[in-house]
């Protein structure tokens, strides 16, 4: 039996807490063209900050003649350096979508700033960094394997390396490693398509930004496919000759992939990509 006294009708219902508000995003559906149109934009942010994008395009083309002087004369450093070269990519690449972001909300970007943008998600930049660093090991590991069990023909030299993997008797190594390269190099850029940028803008946790990546890939997967051949053949055409091409290769991408972000990830109540950082 209830003992308790009844409650008056005017007396106020206890209080319940809202549930916590959590800003949600949705995945658009692309097009063939908004890869064209996220390079499009990308070029105009080059050219509204062209010195910014010559110091980042500069910083680019260092790391590659970094890395090929390194290949060449002590081949055995290539892996460190290149993790090195992949630790402090996203940092970089986080000050060209800083950029992006100030001209798309109409102020005016400076190279300070841009600079250090990544210092209030550094602990999300960090573990993301970490992720992408244990998959470039993990892709070196089973390149070791793939030459270990499939090539022929002796392991080549520095010099001899192109002439070698060509070679009529690796053709068992070249399309196993094609396969398994592919494979790793699919699973990185989906991870990190749009995460990056995503982290900058929002300051998600990095789970959440790499598994937003992962759903704009797998929705828009001819898409995405097309814009990551686009990518592959743009940096090629820039390492060509010297990597000089990088000095402005580098920083167009740079702001493209912000585009690419801001074009598949679509926030509620979303006038100014500022106010959340």
């Amino acid at each position: 039996m209830d003992t308790s006294p009844e409650r008056s009708g005017s007396e106020p219902a206890p209080f319940e807490p809202p549930p916590p508000y959590t800003l949600g995003n949705e995945i658009a559906v692309l097009q063939w063209r908004d890869p064209v149109l996220w390079l499009a934009r990308g070029w105009q942010d080059v050219l509204q900050a062209k010195g910014i994008a010559l110091f980042y395009g500069l910083c680019f083309w260092a790391m590659a003649v970094l890395l090929g002087a390194v290949f060449r004369n002590s081949p055995e450093y290539v892996i460190s350096m290149a993790s090195g070269c992949l630790l402090v990519g996203p940092f970089l690449a986080m000050g060209l979508y800083d950029v992006s972001r100030c001209h798309e909300a109409g102020r005016l970007p400076r190279l300070r700033h841009s600079l250090t943008c990544w210092r209030a998600n550094l602990r999300s930049m960090g573990l993301l960094v970490l992720v992408l660093i244990v998959l470039e090991l993990l892709w070196g590991r089973a390149s070791l394997v793939v030459f270990a069990v499939f090539f022929n023909t002796g392991m080549p030299s520095t010099m001899g390396v192109i002439e070698a993997v060509f070679n009529a008797d690796n053709w068992e190594f070249l399309a196993a490693y094609l396969i398994v390269g592919s494979g790793f190099a699919g699973l990185v850029f989906a991870t990190a398509a749009v995460s990056i940028p995503m982290i900058l803008d929002r300051d998600t946790d990095a789970i959440s930004a790499a598994i937003t990546s992962l759903q704009v890939v797998f929705t828009n997967l001819g898409v995405m496919v097309f814009w990551g051949v686009m990518l592959t053949a743009l940096v090629l055409i820039a390492l060509l000759p010297w990597g000089a091409g990088l000095l402005v290769v580098g920083p167009w991408l740079g702001h493209a992939t912000w585009h690419a972000y801001r074009g598949s990830v679509r926030w509620p109540l979303d006038e100014d990509p500022l106010q959340v950082v």
